[in-house]
């Protein structure tokens, strides 16, 4: 089947999943009011200096303020009266400011970049650090080196890949990274990919000298867009989309810079791509704890509001192996379907992966080797400090965009995100409890107890313990069954 890339356009919404052999590996939505900011441009202009946080907020036009570290901060612009200062000097670029080094103070304006997304209370995370990507190279004006990915190990590519950016006549006052999608591409793709950026740095250049702060001078592209630039490679076999607008988009796209691709779009003319393609089965299990192994073994995801937590299984793992062997056949396949989870689910923040024990280290280095090379092809930054004697790994991974959980999904207003509710018997214990406070505190002759159903059974179980509360207090208890009541609401009057 190889590699495929699906694409459904509705009115509310756009998703984009990437299969491997019909295996689901990627899986993103983007809604038009959850449109990420990631990787916009803005010209902000400072609102705070915190110094006992080493930080500022930036006003960019947005309800909410951005965060900037100062230590991040290489420029700012100028203001009115050093623009007139001749001792300031003058300014190559038009936005760069001979202030790189001295206080920032507020009202100041500077051109940052959004690197990641709001959450919570918490405002957009900004640098000063741009960085515009293309197919196969990052152009970044503020530097002037140039840098592969450390993604590329084979020495011999990247001592090519230097070689040819040594040979290619391009400015000398803006720097490049090269991406891992430009692993093993010829010089005249990186050279139209570079000249490409360069011609879109000066447009947005210019937008930065006429508008005024707070304003966005660059937008990302789309969710559409993003997939074809970033995935889109020799490898993919149909990249099928079901939207004929959006297919001719698509072309008009790929004609700038990727035109050798255009005929591996298609248009898909069926009823539903997702379910055809077994996408859609295959994304209702991302928001499942549970994630099963094709050998009956699985795993459990519990992401909190710091930690997410991964705990391995043996579970109906029956191959006739001994205690050790079976950790390590079931750690393997575990550490592939983690990393897998990892991307298909977008968890970000400090990681604890906890692998059945191993005895042996010889096993445990190798489980640890089967989880790095299955978190190669993440494109999101991580690091892993090991693996210990009990088997447990911990590791960061960088979290960009709000997770495709949170956007699917609300906290259930009956359990309140607590993923659990009491049971019957509790809340029985509970009303008893209730019941004794309420007539304590004022004499009644009679009092109804409203309640779910299977509390009110509950309490009917316990007919003794009622009958001494009410020859207690002297009062009747009448009991209502209410089906339409919680399981946790107990209602006396």
């Amino acid at each position: 089947m190889a590699k495929e890339i699906l694409i459904n356009v509705e009115p509310q919404e756009k998703r984009a999943a990437i299969l491997d052999e019909g295996v689901l590996e990627e899986f993103y939505i983007e809604r038009p009011q959850d449109k990420t900011i990631v990787g916009n441009i803005y010209k902000g202009r400072i609102d705070a200096v915190l110094p006992s946080l080493g930080a500022a907020f930036v006003d960019i036009g947005l309800p909410r303020k951005g965060f900037l570290y100062l230590s991040e901060i290489e420029n700012v612009f100028e203001s009115v009266e050093e623009k007139e200062s001749p001792a300031q000097g003058s300014v190559a670029s038009g936005h760069k400011s001979a202030l790189k080094n001295k206080e920032v103070k507020k009202n100041q304006e500077v051109l940052v970049q959004v690197v990641k997304e709001s959450f919570g209370t918490k405002g957009p995370r900004l640098t000063t650090d741009i960085g515009i990507a293309g197919r196969y190279l990052v152009l970044m004006p503020e530097h002037t080196q140039v840098g592969v990915s450390r993604r590329i190990e084979e020495v011999d590519e990247r001592r090519r890949l230097r070689q040819i950016f040594a040979e290619l006549k391009l400015p000398k006052d803006v720097g490049f990274i090269v991406r891992t999608a430009a692993s093993g591409k010829s010089k005249l793709e990186l050279l139209r990919d570079a000249n490409f950026l360069l011609k879109l740095w000066k447009r947005i250049d210019k937008t930065i000298k006429e508008k005024k702060a707070p304003a966005l001078v660059y937008e990302e592209y789309d969710l559409t867009l993003r997939v074809i630039r970033d995935s889109f490679s020799d490898d993919v076999h149909k990249l099928y989309v079901d939207s004929k607008p959006e297919y001719y988009r698509i072309h008009n796209f790929m004609r700038t810079f990727l035109g050798y691709l255009v005929k591996k779009v298609e248009l898909y003319r069926g009823s539903d791509l997702f379910e055809e393609k077994g996408a859609e089965k295959q994304i209702s299990k991302i928001f499942e704890a549970k994630v099963y192994l094709k050998s009956k073994a699985y795993i459990v995801i519990e992401p909190t509001e710091g930690v997410v937590v991964i705990d391995v299984n043996s579970g109906g793992f029956r191959k006739k192996l001994g205690q050790e062997e079976t950790a390590f056949k079931v750690n393997s396949d575990a550490a592939v379907e983690v990393a897998r989870q990892l991307r298909l689910r977008d968890l970000g923040g400090i990681i604890i992966i906890d692998f059945i024990d191993m005895s042996r280290e010889s096993h445990r280095r190798e489980v640890l080797g089967v989880l790095k090379k299955s978190l190669s092809n993440d494109r999101a930054k991580y690091d892993i400090l090991g693996i210990s004697k009990f088997g447990v790994v911990e590791m960061t991974r960088e979290r960009v965009h709000n997770t495709v959980q949170a956007l699917s999904y609300n906290a259930c207003p009956y359990c309140q995100g607590k993923g659990k509710i009491k049971s019957a018997m509790t809340m029985a214990i509970f009303a008893f409890k209730e019941l004794r406070r309420a007539l304590r505190l004022k004499s009644l002759r009679e009092v109804n107890l409203a309640a779910n159903p299977a509390v009110i059974d509950e309490i009917l179980k316990e007919k003794n313990n009622l009958k001494s509360i009410e020859n207690r207090f002297r009062s009747k208890i009448n009991l209502i069954s209410n089906p339409a009541s919680h399981i946790e609401d107990i209602r006396i009057s």
